[in-house]
């Protein structure tokens, strides 16, 4: 059965990206807990692409579909059925955040694994590393998370302009450089 992925994010209302992600059918992986843990010999690449055994995995459909059974914790990253949990390497985060849309007081993200995130409460957008060169990640589901690419995270860097522009100095705004989405405020630069 082919994959048909779903539309480009500029063309979806907010609406329609939380529909989609409504819609999504995801494995229960947080109620499983599978008696055989073992190696995946697997790795995400930091630039989202996905390895077995050193080999590319170049399928989106099943990419997605493995996507749709991490998680994280505080030992690494793992792949969960119901009957295994198998451990994954992860060069940085498990997703990349490839585009970004601002919707009313939303922001919408889309993944590298066509999956659509809106920030938020459950969805927290976080600037890690130093103030001169920040990493922006997302939170996805079940502990994992996306970090922004460099285009999505300019795209960012203009809707926080747009959305405390102002008449304040430019060195100002650098200084308190954040968004808003569904009533929470994310700083841009880490602390």
């Amino acid at each position: 059965m082919p994959y048909d992925p779903p539309p480009e994010l500029a063309g979806l209302s907010l609406t329609q990206v939380a529909e989609l992600v409504a819609a999504r059918r995801l494995p229960p992986v947080d109620q499983w807990a599978p008696p055989v843990t073992g190696d995946s010999e697997m790795r995400i690449a930091a630039d989202g692409r996905w390895f077995h055994q050193g080999g590319e995995i170049r399928r989106p459909a099943m990419v997605r579909a493995f996507a749709s059974l991490l998680v994280r914790d505080a030992e690494g990253h793992w792949l969960v059925t119901p009957t295994q949990k198998l451990s994954i390497a992860v060069d940085d985060a498990a997703f990349v955040a490839i585009d970004v849309k601002q919707d009313g007081d939303a922001l919408a993200f889309r993944l590298n694994t066509d999956d659509f995130v809106i920030a938020g409460t459950d969805h927290p957008i976080v600037a890690e590393g130093d103030p001169e060169t920040p990493a922006l990640y997302l939170g996805v589901r079940h502990g994992t998370r996306a970090r922004l690419n460099r285009s999505t995270y300019a795209q960012l860097v203009e809707i926080a302009l747009e959305q405390g522009g102002g008449d304040a100095p430019a060195d100002a705004l650098a200084d308190e450089l954040a968004v808003a989405s569904n009533g929470v405020r994310f700083a841009l630069r880490p602390a």
